[in-house]
């Protein structure tokens, strides 16, 4: 049985909620769901997410 991962705020101690979150990067904009706290707005990046981010700040710096 998979267990499901619950991250809490450590500001307002509430649970993270999954939000469509605007990014942008040397003009580029896009949007993805990550973990917000739907109070203060702090997000949750994942280290696989960061490091496609990185990635594709690669992508963008090298054009």
């Amino acid at each position: 049985m998979e267990k499901k991962l619950t991250l809490i705020c450590d500001k307002c101690k509430v649970n993270l909620t999954l939000a469509n979150v605007h990014f942008s990067y040397l003009d580029h904009n896009f949007r993805h769901k990550v973990l917000r706290c739907p109070e203060c707005g702090q997000v949750y990046l994942s280290e696989e997410l960061v490091a496609k981010m990185k990635e594709v700040e690669a992508t963008f710096e090298d054009k």
